[in-house]
Order: structure tokens, then sequence, then C-alpha cells
């Protein structure tokens, strides 16, 4: 039997992220588990994964201009994208990061 492995990550950079959350609502904790998920299966080390609650640095989503939460904001490599929601949709959460595979 073959066993099911992750496609490998080309990385030339390292992918510097911001999860903005709510508190510990149900959707901030899907979204967190999501994107914990995510880094570790395709991004191994090529990563940085910062989770800001905005309640306790509402001046942090307010410098962002982030309005709805969960919200994901790659900051590096530029260009800089915002995801909104629970990123439960992997592939399109890989592709909107324009992370590429071997």
């Amino acid at each position: 039997m073959k066993s099911k492995s992750s496609p490998k990550l080309i990385a030339k950079d390292k992918l510097v992220l911001q999860l903005y959350v709510s508190g510990m609502s149900p959707k901030s904790m899907v979204a967190i588990e999501n994107i914990k998920r995510l880094c570790d299966e395709y991004l191994s080390d090529a990563f940085e994964l910062e989770i800001i609650d905005i309640y306790k640095n509402p001046e942090l989503a307010t410098e962002q201009h982030i309005v709805f939460s969960p919200s994901l904001i790659k900051q590096l490599p530029l260009p800089r994208k915002t995801l909104i929601g629970t990123l439960s949709d992997t592939e399109k959460v890989i592709k909107a990061l324009g992370i590429a595979f071997k």
C-alpha cells in the first residue's frame, strides 16, 4: 500500500502570517485549527504564524483594517493578502497564499 504524503513546498521566502480572531468563538477556533494544520502539513518550517485576539489587541486590528473575524493576513512575501473566514477550503487557501509545490 502506498502512503499518502503531502506535496513538498517550493519555498523561496518564509511566509509571515497573522490570524486575527475574536476570542475563543467557534469560528475562531476552527480557523486556528485549520491554519495550524495547513502550516504543519504543507509549510514545515517555512512560515511564521502569529495569532492575534482582536478583543485583547483592538489597536492591532484597527491598524490592519480588520473588519471581519477570523481574518488571515499574509504579510510577506508581498503582495499582502487578506483571507476571511474559517480557512476550511485548504485548496483555496493554498492558492490564495501563493504556495507552490513540486
